[in-house]
């Protein structure tokens, strides 16, 4: 709300730097940040008294319960302060009359929604399954389906949407995948990215430090697409919401950096189902409004390869009864090699940041 201040210039000239996207993107992500921080310590108490604590698997994976044991009881759920956080920002240095705005704010809701029902029956049951896979899976195809249609029929989106860009082109690589090729793209990607970001989430700071990475990625493509010059000379397709886009990146990035504040080595809070599946689903969707959809694969580089070591994982055990890796996800395999919860972790963080900018790169090269 804070960005109609700059029509008041005239009386104050100084509120003009509220129209300034550059500006209202580090006050977005400043904001955010202080919110996650000062809020934190109260989230994390009542998350405590409400004994919202982490279940660690025993029977299931006896070599993991010895490596995270000490974890159990631990807050868990916390993606609430992530999605607060990131939605008070949003409201208050991003345009509201943007739509591009609300259907990000809205995938974030509605996928942190369905990571808050599985955080919750796993306390309950006091078990490590939650909803079931198929159960998780028709909740996030029924939001997919939401968005497709919506992207479809809004007049900012519905010529974009049906478009598919790949990185090195300048044209579209389809020009047209039609109303159910374009459903089933956007449930691709939305559902694709909010899974393997659940897939990372399992050291402290591992998921949310990559998810910053990817954050500030997206913040400067998002910019890149949304400014007429940046977008022409560089052969993007131009977003006239890709300068909105940029600011709710800010606030998704200060509301990462604000959550690994607490949730870094050793975690007091951990972000459970209801901030994985919010993060990645609101990524996702942004990857999907500003037409990156694909560079996603390499910026989001590490939650692609934490699910392939899943997929591949599985395959292999059903097709030749054995396993690949010591276990999956990536980072457990790593850690059953000896390495550290730290070691894995920051290695991890340098990899992301490394696939942030090769995905930077793909913009230049075109």
């Amino acid at each position: 709300m804070l960005f109609f201040l700059h029509y008041f210039a005239e009386e104050f000239s100084p509120l003009r730097v509220f129209r300034y996207i550059t500006v209202r993107a580090v006050l977005g992500a400043g904001t955010a940040f202080l919110l996650c921080v000062f809020l934190g310590p109260w989230v994390i108490e009542q998350l405590r008294r409400l004994k919202v604590g982490q279940y660690i698997r025993k029977d299931e994976a006896p070599p993991l319960y010895q490596l995270h044991g000490q974890k159990a009881g631990t807050p868990t759920m916390g993606g609430v302060l992530i999605i607060g956080s990131m939605i008070v920002s949003a409201l208050l240095w991003t345009d509201p009359r943007n739509v591009s705005v609300w259907l990000v704010l809205a995938t974030l809701i509605a996928m942190g929604g369905i990571g808050f029902v599985d955080d919750y029956l796993k306390v309950v049951r006091k078990q490590s399954k939650g909803l079931s896979a198929r159960g998780k899976f028709v909740m996030q195809c029924a939001w997919a389906l939401v968005v497709g249609v919506l992207l479809l029929v809004l007049p900012e989106t519905r010529e974009s949407a049906r478009q598919l860009m790949v990185p090195f082109m300048k044209q579209p690589f389809i020009a047209d995948m039609g109303v159910v090729g374009t459903v089933l793209f956007v449930g691709l990607v939305l559902v694709g990215a909010s899974n393997a970001v659940n897939l990372t989430d399992g050291l402290d700071g591992l998921a949310i430090g990559c998810s910053n990475s990817v954050a500030i990625s997206y913040l400067v493509m998002a910019y890149a697409a949304g400014h007429q010059v940046f977008s022409n000379y560089l052969n993007i397709p131009h977003i006239p919401s890709g300068g909105e886009l940029s600011v709710l990146c800010g606030c998704l990035a200060g509301s990462c950096l604000g959550f690994l504040w607490y949730n870094c080595h050793p975690a007091r809070v951990f972000m459970g189902d209801t901030g994985s599946l919010a993060l990645g689903g609101a990524i996702g969707m942004i990857a999907l409004l500003i037409k990156q959809e694909v560079v996603l694969v390499l910026v989001g580089g590490v939650f692609v390869i934490e699910a392939v070591s899943v997929i591949l994982q599985v395959a292999s055990f059903k097709l030749r009864g054995k396993r690949i890796f010591a276990m999956a996800p990536l980072h457990h395999h790593f850690e059953m090699k000896k390495w550290s919860e730290t070691q894995v972790t920051i290695r991890f963080w340098i990899l992301s940041i490394i696939f942030a900018l090769l995905g930077l790169l793909t913009l230049k090269v075109r």
